[in-house]
């Protein structure tokens, strides 16, 4: 399976410069299934919650939306990618999956970071699982990575890949990621952004770049710089995922203990 990550640095408030951007970057490349960063058609930090009203969109149905569903049918691939979403009760934080037939789901935030909760509403779907028939993947976003249980429910709902859109200000997650995928044998992919962006007279935020593809046994089998603007794929066996043995007598799943764990 081939597994792509694009790491770029998005346009604030352009949507059109943005999708263009992801067209041409995976124009000459096959792919099975691409992630993106987090919010990656609108740029993150949002002054106002007219910004936010102005940017986000309907998922699906939106213009960034069908622009994903045309490139995927195109590239006969999946696309995972983090979408301001516009809803009835309000804005989300989102993450749209998309393949060569079309919409396929959609993830909202549920722990959101800093100042994303003066404008987005907390995710109320849960942590989906999808299946993508070469693989069941499961969907997260950026600060997501802090919270234990968010990886681990998606292992436990099956996903062979944890597919993790992100925007990533602090210098720690993408080692944690390790962890992450050892403790729960699954392969994780971070897709971060680059650049920094100062609006409205805020202290300016420095994405730390840095995207990788963690496998099951905590190896790097993909990495990024802090600042190059590239898409890279690499070629991963999904069924490494299914192995949940640690030693002959150690299956991590069922050698959980419920029963006692604190909530």
């Amino acid at each position: 399976m081939k597994l792509a990550v694009y790491q770029f640095e998005p346009l604030f408030g352009d949507i059109e410069a943005n999708v263009q951007k992801i067209e041409h970057a995976v124009n000459s490349v096959e792919f099975d299934l691409l992630i993106l960063p987090e919010l990656c058609t609108t740029g993150y930090q949002f002054n106002s919650h007219e910004e936010v009203a102005g940017l986000s969109e309907t998922i699906p149905g939106g213009l960034a939306s069908k622009r994903l569903e045309t490139l995927a049918a195109r590239k006969n691939g999946f696309i995972a990618a983090g979408i301001a979403e516009k809803s009835e009760k309000g804005f989300y934080n989102s993450a749209i999956l998309v393949g060569p037939e079309g919409y396929i789901g959609k993830y909202r935030k549920i722990h959101l970071f800093d100042e994303e909760k003066l404008f987005f509403l907390p995710g109320n779907l849960g942590f989906p699982v999808f299946d993508i028939e070469q693989a069941r993947i499961g969907l997260m976003i950026c600060f997501d990575w802090i919270f234990p249980e968010a990886a681990r429910t998606l292992a436990l709902k099956g996903a062979d890949i944890l597919c993790q859109p992100a925007n990533l200000v602090l210098s720690y997650c993408q080692q944690a990621m390790v962890t992450r995928a050892v403790e729960n044998r699954t392969f994780i992919v971070t897709a971060n952004r680059i650049g920094t962006e100062a609006r409205g007279g805020k202290p300016p935020l420095n994405f730390t770049g840095m995207s990788q593809i963690i496998s099951p046994k905590g190896e790097k089998v993909l990495g990024f710089s802090e600042t190059e603007e590239k898409i890279k794929i690499v070629d991963i066996n999904p069924e490494d995922a299914h192995d949940k043995w640690i030693t002959p007598r150690n299956q991590l799943f069922k050698d959980r203990r419920g029963e006692f764990y604190e909530l």
